[in-house]
């Protein structure tokens, strides 16, 4: 592949990444421009983004959507392509978003593969996984209603790219349930701001619907053991999240 896509900035938002960052920014060497949006990083993070050419700039973090629509104001260039610092862009999806962008869709879905402790991951609703990352800064932005799991609203037509992201995503048990506790948490402090209601029942059924809905129905089974954590870590979040809501209810 020759030359970059000056039409495009890369955006990785950071938090003590430096393990991760230099292999991700590696795989941005495409893009026209490199821009790190860091909140705060007491490791080397920022110095590794420099080095690959970013530029860096540091904002405090309330919540992803929030930070991410920060970066899209910061991009001066017609598109802009998120992508996490556990994420990595290959060769041929790189290739396929330099088409991509040249082309009259207004934002373009990506597939991504998902790496868990080691493996990739194809059931329980992780495959394929479409993130909308790809998409003309001045027709995007994140709904702030949506702190995590964070939803951007494009205004045009959308399209879907088929060379997947690869995210190199959980490598112990321990982190799984780290995140989702902090996901459930979130997501309750959503819902509680939206005026939901805790039901009391719910604290059963629905982290029982959830398992089986990640289990059996989207097939995570077919992964082993791999599947089952997960299931589990699922249902463990609706729990959280359902306890966080009664908490954030009372006082």
């Amino acid at each position: 592949m020759t030359g970059r896509a000056e039409d495009v900035t890369a955006v990785v938002l950071t938090l003590n990444e430096a393990e991760h960052l230099p292999e991700c920014l590696k795989s941005l060497d495409w893009a026209g421009h490199l821009l790190v949006v860091d909140s705060g990083s007491t490791d080397r993070t920022a110095e590794i983004a420099a080095s690959f050419g970013a530029k860096v700039v540091t904002q405090q973090f309330d919540n992803f959507a929030q930070q991410r629509n920060f970066a899209i104001g910061l991009v001066t260039t017609p598109w802009v392509f998120f992508v996490d610092a556990d994420e990595r862009v290959p060769a041929a999806l790189a290739a396929e978003i330099r088409r991509a962008v040249a082309g009259g869709y207004s934002g373009y879905w990506v597939p991504r593969q998902n790496f868990i402790l080691g493996r990739w991951v194809r059931g329980g609703g992780w495959w394929p996984d479409y993130q909308l990352r790809l998409f003309r800064t001045d027709s995007g932005r994140y709904d702030p209603a949506w702190p995590v799991h964070e939803v951007v609203r494009v205004d045009g037509p959308v399209g879907r790219l088929e060379n997947p992201l690869i995210h190199i995503n959980y490598t112990t048990v321990g982190e799984i349930f780290a995140k989702q506790a902090r996901y459930a948490r979130l997501e309750a402090l959503r819902l509680h701001r939206l005026g939901v209601r805790r039901r009391p029942h719910r604290l059963l059924t629905f982290p029982l619907r959830e398992f089986y809905r990640r289990f059996f129905r989207l097939g995570g089974y077919r992964d082993g053991w791999v599947g089952l954590v997960l299931a589990v870590a699922m249902a463990w979040q609706a729990v959280i999240s359902l306890q966080e809501l009664a908490r954030l209810e009372n006082g």
